[in-house]
């Protein structure tokens, strides 16, 4: 198995695709900035704000939250660049009104990514927007119809597919260099305080919080601190909330299923049954603490399982996706892949050699450029989505789902009417 050579392929193609000189359809130059708006700034909308400053010819002309300190933060990390600090928004829509703006990023919770998406591609910006891509499958359909009729560069978070140990992983297992693969199991594994992260009750929130715009599409709430779930410590808590989210099944189980789906070829699921609920947890989150779903592919299952109660794992890894082949077992993370081979020989391994988040956004505003598809266009990221959705509906709907792709919807009446959702007004899908 020659993993030098394969290596340097993709590397070297990488490399073709990543230093490409970018614009957008406003921009003249070669030398000429792309205007970059940001939209939602908490964690993950800073770590891409960093990741796109550290581009070349891309200018942050603004930042926008409804909560005013993740707002100031954005403000000062946007200090840094060389044209000074960008513009502070609390209204998404200044942004989408404003035509100097090229590129759009979405970091917000996830119920607003489909009406941002859709909005930004009709007023003619390329989109970066966060995984997993929509709360609903209805929603990612619809904002692949926007990118689709627009002509709009939408760029999926879904980073590890621009790792290029990644993409080598992915290649050998295509390839079949591990044979047949009739199993792919994913996971994410940790040992969790039963307190979680508490029950506070509703009540007013905070004077520098615009609680109705957060909300937005999404029922009307109380305010609940657990629901918004700013935390300094870890990512926001509104995953664990079906309002917003998918809890662990959309957040991260979207990145190993990605993984997955991108070693096999890019299938959707035939079926899938899944299992769970919160069996030690006992705080007022309302998704799962404790799920496993199997999915059967063509030719082969998947399983993902989300374990909030016990860390221990085969590779000593707390998440990761595994390819079970007749020659081979491959497993891969952001850290590595091994290879483990069914008989004698040497176990292989490849430590990952660049940064994916970097190489994510200078994969999308490449394409901004050459106006192809991005490493995770949104379509793609879509299906990942939808595979991680339709394991929430068969959960959640207590059925075995079938999935017709011809049709794009489930078989099971019972289920079909958690593809979709009602948006509260005026957020209401328009393509």
């Amino acid at each position: 198995m020659s993993q030098d050579s394969t290596r340097r392929t993709v590397l070297q193609a990488a490399g073709l695709a990543y230093t490409t000189n970018l614009f957008t359809g406003q921009v003249r130059g070669a030398n000429d900035k792309i205007n970059a708006a940001f939209i939602g700034m908490g964690r993950m909308g800073r770590g891409n704000l960093n990741s796109a400053m550290r581009q070349d010819n891309l200018h942050v002309s603004a930042v926008c939250d409804v909560y005013t300190p993740n707002l100031e933060l954005a403000a000062e990390q946007s200090a840094k660049q060389p044209g000074g600090a960008a513009r502070k928004i609390r209204d998404f829509r200044e942004i989408l009104a404003d035509k100097s703006v090229d590129i759009v990023c979405i970091s917000t919770p996830d119920h607003w990514h489909a009406y941002m998406t859709i909005e930004a591609c009709k007023a003619g910006k390329d989109v970066y927007v966060e995984k997993p891509s929509s709360v609903t499958i209805e929603e990612g359909q619809k904002m692949v119809q926007a990118a689709r009729k627009y002509k709009r560069v939408v760029q999926g978070g879904t980073m590890q597919r621009s790792g290029a140990h990644f993409i080598e992983a992915c290649n050998i297992v295509k390839r079949g260099d591990i044979g047949d693969v009739t199993v792919v199991k994913t996971w994410n594994y940790g040992n969790a305080k039963p307190e979680g992260i508490g029950n506070p009750p509703d009540g007013a929130p905070p004077s520098d919080l615009d609680w109705d715009m957060w909300l937005g599409p999404a029922p009307k709430r109380p305010f609940n601190a657990n629901r918004f779930g700013v935390d300094p410590k870890t990512f926001s808590h509104f995953r664990w909330f079906w309002d917003y989210a998918g809890g662990m099944m959309t957040d991260w189980g979207v990145h190993v299923l990605d993984i997955a789906r991108m070693g096999m070829g890019e299938p959707m699921p035939k079926s899938v049954v899944a299992l769970g609920d919160k069996y030690q947890i006992k705080d007022n989150r309302e998704t799962p603490d404790t799920l496993t779903a199997v999915y059967e592919f063509p030719g082969f299952l998947a399983h993902y399982e989300n374990r909030m109660f016990n860390g221990n794992s085969m590779f000593k890894q707390s998440y990761g996706t595994l390819f079970h082949g007749t020659k081979a077992s491959l497993f891969v993370d952001r850290s590595l892949y091994r290879i483990h081979p069914e008989g004698p020989g040497e176990v292989v391994e490849v430590k990952s050699s660049n940064n994916a988040g970097l190489a994510h956004w200078a994969n999308f505003l490449a394409c901004v450029k050459s106006r192809e598809k991005p490493a995770s266009d949104i379509e793609i990221c879509h299906k990942s989505t939808a595979t991680c959705l339709l394991a929430n509906v068969a959960l959640r709907s207590k059925v075995k789902v079938d999935w017709d792709d011809a049709r794009q919807t489930v078989l099971q009446p019972e289920a079909r009417k958690l593809l979709k959702r009602e948006e509260r007004g005026p957020w209401k899908l328009v393509v």
